[in-house]
């Protein structure tokens, strides 16, 4: 699928995120629009954006990147992640596929092995066009790390699917710490060097 004209990608860091905070929250508002009015308290925006907090606060700072897409100059999406510290959270309830036999030596992270994928959420009014595949290479093209890892709600067929054909693979389920977090399939994908 070929993306649209007129669209631009900006790079951005920990303290540049948080200065666009208003962005980040009514990008997600209009590419979620379903999930929030669930009800469901984990997709709630506010809890939403503690999260995003937590993700560039200064103590996490310097492993956290994202990129904003633009379209005509009107945010159309986002996404982002950071490189996993050693005895990184993420790993804390992996539980790993059976083909998966030394968990120790899977999780291990020493800062420059793993990005984590957290988010790729795409604008309603811009889906449909390629841009959270044209995000997502954006993002880990940019990335040093051997591979990445990312979470999936494992009913949520259209994300899986997209995942799938972009060659990720699953190596796991983990249900992380925030409050009201689902389950969510490990998903794990090479990075190129």
């Amino acid at each position: 699928m070929k993306l649209p004209d007129r669209v631009e990608f900006q790079h951005i860091d920990a303290a540049q995120a948080r200065d666009l905070r208003v962005t980040v929250a009514d990008i997600y508002r209009r590419s979620y629009m379903d999930a929030i009015a669930s009800g469901d308290p984990f997709d709630s925006p506010d809890q939403f954006m503690h999260r995003f907090d937590t993700y560039t606060s200064p103590a996490r700072a310097s492993a956290f990147a994202m990129v904003i897409a633009f379209q005509d100059g009107q945010p159309a999406g986002q996404t982002w992640g950071w490189s996993l510290s050693p005895n990184a959270p993420w790993w804390n309830n992996f539980q790993p596929d059976d083909a998966i036999y030394d968990r120790a030596a899977f999780t291990n992270e020493d800062g420059t092995r793993t990005f984590a994928l957290s988010e790729i959420m795409v604008c309603a009014n811009y889906t449909g066009r390629g841009l959270a595949r044209a995000l997502h290479d954006e993002l880990l093209g940019s990335r040093h790390e051997k591979r990445s890892t990312l979470l999936v709600e494992p009913d949520n067929r259209r994300a899986y699917r997209a995942y799938r054909t972009w060659g990720w693979t699953r190596a796991g389920i983990t249900k992380p710490s925030w409050p009201d977090a689902p389950t969510f399939d490990v998903l794990i994908r090479d990075l190129p060097t």
